[in-house]
């Protein structure tokens, strides 16, 4: 058993995580309105890809390019290169919140292709969170509706994709890969964007260069206090506290912004935050 000070750390980082995805999401939002989205999406590829090489380099060696199923990894990180994409696109048209809470249905997804491709079955409770989750999504993007935004399917496409990020990471889940992985996660969209990124290319000013440095950073930062996180407490402790990064998405972006905080958005991503954190409820019980 844990001590609860462990328990204690592995909450504060996965808080932490969710402070600075939200915060990298809303410098990309700025700069997706002054720079073309592809060189956003590099920016936060590339700086991320050079810190997390320079930290494995110095912490395993040249262990972690050594993998036992690359096609997957190439699979895992393309899907994760699709998704960013998507929703970066979606950032530079709709506000950060929705497109955040949007991005949350994609636990719920997991639940779905588990039973698609994994053969799992879920019982009635777990159906219900799922038809649940899909209730909160059309909330927020608000079908038929006349002020719906079609750029709200981005983000909504993005937890898709996500969805097969995630049950491919599980697919990769293991001691032998976990170095690989980390690296595989930005290396080769990394080095795809930088060969596409100059046919778009325009000159940042200094501060919006800094700004692309601080996005890379904090998807670094994000991800290792995550993966950081996870070491000291199991993914059954830490899973509710994954949605601090909605509440902190909606705090930038109503605060810093200035996007209107729409009743239906609050409603949906409570209603979508209830459905996972009841996958998860149930998910933690039947393993117990």
């Amino acid at each position: 058993m844990r001590k609860p000070s462990g328990i204690v750390a592995g909450i504060l980082l996965t808080i932490l995580s969710g402070l600075a995805l939200a915060t990298m999401d809303t410098g990309a939002k700025y700069l997706t309105g002054r720079l073309p989205v592809l060189e956003v999406v590099w920016a936060r590829y590339f700086f991320h890809a050079m810190l997390m090489t320079a930290w494995l380099a110095k912490t395993r060696g040249t262990t972690f390019l050594k993998t036992r199923r690359p096609l997957l990894q190439l699979t895992r990180g393309g899907a994760l290169l699709t998704a960013t994409a998507m929703m970066y696109l979606g950032l530079s048209k709709i506000p950060l919140a929705d497109a955040t809470a949007v991005m949350f249905f994609a636990p719920v997804l997991v639940t779905v292709l588990s039973v698609v491709f994994l053969g799992e079955r879920i019982g009635l409770p777990r159906i219900a969170a799922v038809l649940a989750g899909f209730g909160g999504v059309l909330l927020i993007v608000r079908p038929g509706f006349a002020d719906t935004d079609p750029y709200l399917l981005l983000p909504l496409g993005a937890a898709i994709v996500v969805s097969v990020y995630f049950l491919l990471t599980r697919a990769l889940a293991g001691p032998e890969e976990n170095a690989a992985t980390l690296f595989h996660t930005t290396a080769a969209g990394a080095v795809i964007l930088s060969l596409v990124v100059p046919f778009v290319w325009e000159p940042p000013s200094v501060a919006d260069f800094a700004l692309m440095v601080g996005i890379g950073t904090l998807g670094a930062l994000g991800h290792f206090c995550l993966v950081s996180g996870f070491a000291y407490a199991s993914a059954s402790t830490l899973t509710p506290f994954l949605y601090a990064q909605v509440l902190f998405a909606g705090i930038y972006s109503v605060v810093l912004i200035g996007d209107p905080l729409r009743p239906t958005l609050v409603i949906g991503a409570a209603i979508l935050i209830a459905s996972g954190l009841t996958i998860w409820w149930r998910e933690n019980r039947r393993k117990a």
